[in-house]
């Protein structure tokens, strides 16, 4: 096993020339940090999975005010779906990016990816917002209550990440891939398709069975 630099990005290469590490795993601070975050997700996995537990139970809580049916719109949650999904792809996109030491194709899928965020996030905003204009707030019934606390908690979640591309933007632009950049591009990520996993349950417990059942 040898180390060789491709890009000036450094990862080792078996004597058959075909295995290597990607640069984000090639300190043990990043592995150890990698790891780290994984278990963080896990403990992110526990809060959405509480969250899900509360809606499931009180979906029916409707005390007198709209359900799913009056307040749910199939196009709206579809192109939500849309952005979020396609930001997922063009976030995988960045860390191939990354991997090949090409920062100016990093940064533009980050900026892509931020992109679709910013259109998710204002669409579920413009849902909130409308919700509320008729009436239906978190105070209305318990129904209302879990959705918002649901669907809400995974909203911040994405404008947090959003933020977070943002900065490591700024750390590549300065710094440009490195085995410190790349990890934290890494983790990003993995932050970032944890996201949209937990909105395909969104999409499937709360607005398709809102509709169907």
């Amino acid at each position: 096993m040898s180390m060789n630099v491709d890009n000036g990005l450094p990862h080792q290469v078996s004597s058959a020339g075909t295995q290597y590490t990607p640069i984000e795993y090639s300190t043990e601070d990043g592995r150890l940090r990698i790891f780290g975050f994984w278990i963080f997700m896990v403990a992110d996995l526990i809060l959405f999975a509480c969250l899900f537990a509360s809606y499931m139970v009180m979906r029916t809580r409707l005390a007198g005010g709209p359900g799913p049916h009056n307040l749910f719109d199939y196009t709206g949650f579809l192109i939500e779906t849309f952005l979020l999904l396609t930001s997922s792809f063009t976030c995988g996109l960045g860390t191939f990016s990354m991997r090949n030491g090409n920062r100016k194709a990093l940064i533009s899928w980050l900026l892509v990816t931020i992109a679709l965020g910013l259109g998710f996030v204002g669409m579920e905003i413009s849902e909130f917002t409308h919700y509320v204009h008729i009436g239906a707030t978190m105070s209305t019934s318990g129904f209302l209550s879990a959705f918002f606390t649901l669907v809400g908690t995974h909203g911040a979640h994405v404008t947090m990440g959003m933020f977070w591309m943002f900065g490591l933007i700024l750390q590549i632009l300065k710094r440009g891939i490195n085995s410190f950049t790349a990890r934290k591009v890494f983790i990003v990520s993995l932050y970032w398709h944890f996201l949209d996993v937990v909105w395909v349950f969104i999409f499937t417990a709360v607005y398709l069975t809102g509709k169907v059942l």
